[in-house]
């Protein structure tokens, strides 16, 4: 799409402007339209829909496959998020961005059976043109993560006036949030113990289009392209090759509790979080890894935030196919997170109990219920362009593995 097409869309239609005001004043019924420069030709198609008959604009091309486009392929949410478009930032990018409006995002945090609920989400405006969405998980109790929900914003925010470069911010974000914990510990000497801790995994979308995610420990970012995950996070944990070594070369070990889990030092059961500074000079630091990712809102369904007490459960492309079948992002959240309510004891699922590799969303419920992790279970779902395109009549999940204790303690 042209920065000149999108210029007469905002003079056409004024701002902001919502896809039935883009039907109505931008797209009009003639098959060609002249205007007084050539360059902004316009040729119009007419589009049999469901609500009747629409044009569409042939010079919108937002995959530049050079097929000819429908309203449709922008996602337009499937027709049950009617969001506005973001005129600047699509001028900007040159390609038609709706919005991302914070009372579309799902969010849901369960206790399961812990005596205490140490998980801690946070979604926000920060700016005009950046969202903020990140899920804590604590350990240890629950003082680093509530340190986390209450101060990794404003750190964020600060230091936008002297950094545009998203990675790099966030790294130096967490960086200062784990060093004024550490101060907040030194003079709070009834507080929490240093054995406190917690992962973080926190994502900005600026512009509606710049996804930057950053994250400490076990908890998970995942993207759904074409109704497929795309993991923008890998967990921190002894399993990992170049984690284990780094934790060697500082002096670290590495033991297995009586379920197979790694821990450092016998103690955490990941390689990076932001607090645990008996551990610091051990390996365990708190610097993130980071992704960053341009949205295609014609692909990218959702983005899905989680801590490990949904991910011992099921894989990332399981919690994206149950996603995938929820009218709202707000009932995926409560359906996913539902899998840590009334949790029994862990166990192994045995062969006998095995489910088929395809199974109805009742049915896959029930037993993700059944044999749940006894975790905290936090979920953030954050809708974008394609929700609600890419669905299936049924969701392959595996109970064939193992369920095993997501505890950070061995």
């Amino acid at each position: 799409m042209s920065v000149a097409c999108l210029v007469r869309l905002v003079r056409c239609s004024g701002s902001p402007v919502g896809r039935s005001g883009l039907f109505q004043k931008a797209l009009v019924p003639p098959p060609v339209q002249h205007d007084a420069h050539p360059e902004l030709t316009v040729f119009s198609r007419k589009l049999q829909g469901p609500s009747g008959t629409r044009y569409s604009n042939t010079r919108f091309d937002p995959d530049s496959s050079g097929r000819l486009t429908t309203w449709d392929s922008f996602g337009i949410w499937d027709d049950r998020i009617d969001e506005p478009i973001l005129l600047p930032p699509s001028i900007r990018y040159g390609k038609p961005i709706p919005k991302v409006s914070l009372s579309r995002v799902g969010c849901a945090s369960l206790i399961g059976q812990r005596k205490e609920n140490e998980d801690r989400y946070k979604v926000s405006q920060m700016t005009d043109s950046i969202l903020y969405f990140a899920v804590f998980d604590g350990h240890g109790g629950p003082e680093a993560a509530d340190f986390c929900q209450k101060y990794m914003e404003k750190y964020i925010k600060d230091l936008l006036a002297e950094e545009d470069n998203l990675e790099l911010l966030l790294t130096k974000a967490f960086l200062e949030v784990d060093k004024a914990f550490a101060r907040h510990l030194h003079f709070s000497p009834n507080g929490p113990g240093i054995n406190a801790g917690t992962t973080a995994t926190v994502a900005l979308l600026r512009d509606g289009i710049e996804l930057v995610v950053a994250s400490v420990g076990d908890s998970r970012a995942m993207l759904c392209h074409k109704g497929k995950a795309l993991k923008l996070t890998v967990d921190h944990t002894p399993e990992r090759k170049d984690e284990k070594e780094r934790v060697k070369k500082s002096g670290g070990f590495i033991t297995w509790n009586s379920l197979g889990q790694p821990n450092v030092n016998g103690r955490l059961a990941m390689t990076r979080s932001i607090g645990d500074f008996d551990l610091k000079k051990m390996g365990v630091i708190a610097e993130p890894e980071t992704k960053r990712i341009m949205l295609h809102h014609v692909h990218h369904s959702f983005l899905a935030l989680t801590t490990d007490g949904i991910n011992f459960i099921m894989n990332s492309q399981e919690i994206c196919n149950v996603i995938n079948q929820c009218h709202d992002p707000k009932e995926a959240a409560q359906r996913i997170s539902d899998q840590g309510r009334n949790k029994k004891s862990n166990r192994l699922c045995p062969a006998s109990q095995a489910t088929p590799s395809h199974v109805t969303l009742s049915t896959l419920l029930s037993q993700a219920l059944h044999y749940g992790s006894e975790d905290n279970s936090t979920i953030i779902v954050v809708p974008f362009g394609a929700w609600g395109k890419h669905k299936s009549s049924d969701t392959s999940f595996s109970f064939s593995r193992s369920f095993v204790s997501s505890g950070r303690w061995a």
